[in-house]
Order: structure tokens, then sequence, then C-alpha cells
């Protein structure tokens, strides 16, 4: 089994359950003419991300890494009328084209970009003594997965259901002797879970058009 396998059934998954949708089409595409690394999440972990969302009956949604608003989109589309979902983007590039998908989307009034870096961000967004947040996701710099982490725990309620995406790496996760900033920021992610209380979690590993990697799914109890 190998990538062109995987990406063959995602091709698959995404014919029959994932219809034809322009604006998010359009946003992958512009991502890409911008030259924006392609690092969006697959259809499928988009739509994952929605039903999540749906499932939560999220009205507050906190992002970590907005890239080019792709996930954005699918999140946020999920969030009803009184919704509204926060993303930080740290690249003003990536921020002024995630607008403008966002725009096209229809989502500008649910959707607040905030350019900086996360953790500026995230310490600004605590001194406005913001509501908690129904949903997280966490897609920025590995390395910092640890402090979003904490910061993740601190716009929680009991309830709180925290996503972080990459998290696998095809399978550099468990080699101890990885030295890589990125690897040792995952690994230090999964220890300070196991070692919360507060927190129940689980990981799935996934293959498919974005190779092979996985994402964790972490329910804050109290």
């Amino acid at each position: 089994m190998d990538e062109e396998l995987w990406t063959a059934v995602d091709r698959h998954i995404v014919d029959k359950l994932i219809p034809h949708d322009p604006p998010l089409q359009q946003a992958l595409s512009d991502n890409a003419a911008a030259g924006l690394p392609a690092i969006d999440v697959s259809p499928a972990l988009g739509k994952f991300l929605h039903i999540l969302a749906r499932i939560q009956d999220a009205r507050r949604i906190l992002e970590i890494g907005t890239l080019g608003g792709y996930s954005t989109i699918w999140m946020a589309r999920a969030l009803p009328q009184d919704g509204k979902l926060i993303t930080l983007e740290i690249e003003p590039k990536h921020a002024d084209i995630a607008s403008v998908n966002i725009k096209r989307a229809g989502l500008s009034s649910f959707v607040e970009i905030r350019r900086g870096p996360a953790l500026d961000l995230l310490q600004l967004l605590w001194n406005e003594s913001t509501h908690p947040f129904d949903l997280i996701f966490i897609d920025a710099d590995k390395q910092s997965n640890p402090a979003y982490l904490e910061w993740a725990i601190r716009f929680s309620r009991p309830g709180t259901i925290i996503v972080c995406d990459n998290v696998v790496r095809k399978g550099a996760l468990v080699d101890a002797e990885n030295r890589e900033e990125s690897i040792q920021g995952i690994r230090r992610f999964f220890e300070m879970i196991a070692a919360d209380p507060r927190l129940e979690a689980t990981a799935l590993q996934t293959v498919g058009s974005k190779g092979y990697d996985g994402f964790a799914l972490v329910r804050v109890r109290a």
C-alpha cells in the first residue's frame, strides 16, 4: 500500500461524500496560485471538522493557524447565526488570502482573522476576558503545540473539544531520538495530555492525499 492508493481512496471518498463546492475549490486554487504551502487540511478532514462542530453544537470556535482559510470555511459553515470563529495567523500574506476566501464564501460576518504570532494573540485574547470556546483547532507550528495546548485549556469549558492536526509526522512521533523541534513539540504535547486529569483524549493515524499523518482529539473534562 502506498500514497498513490491512499490518494485514490481519498478521491473516492470525496467523489461520493463531499459534493463539489465552488468556494472551497476556489480557495484551494487561490492558495496554490499565491504560493501558499500545500498544507491545507484534506477535504475529508475539513468535513470531519465541520461535522464535529455540528455535533458539538459549537457557537464559538478558535483556530490557531489560518493559512488560506480552507479549514476556517469548513468550520464556520457549521456555526449558528449568532456564532463566531476567531482564527489566528502570523503571515500577513496568508491572512490576506484567507480574508478573500472567507468573504467569497459569505462568512465574513462569522469569522474574525487576527494577525500576528499566535502566542501573543492568545494573551491579548485572554486579556479581553473572552467567553470560552466550544471547539478549538490547533494547526500551526508544531514546536509550540505544548504552549497552544495550555492556552486551549484556559479557553475551554467542561466539554470543549480540542483537535490538533499533524501529530504523527510519518511515524516520527515515536522516534525519541529525533531532535527536530517540531517532533519534540508533538511528543511533549502528548505527554502533557497524558499527565493532565482534566483531559481525555485519543489520536488517529491517517493516510491519504496528504500522506501519512494523524490528529489528536481531546475533550476537556473540567
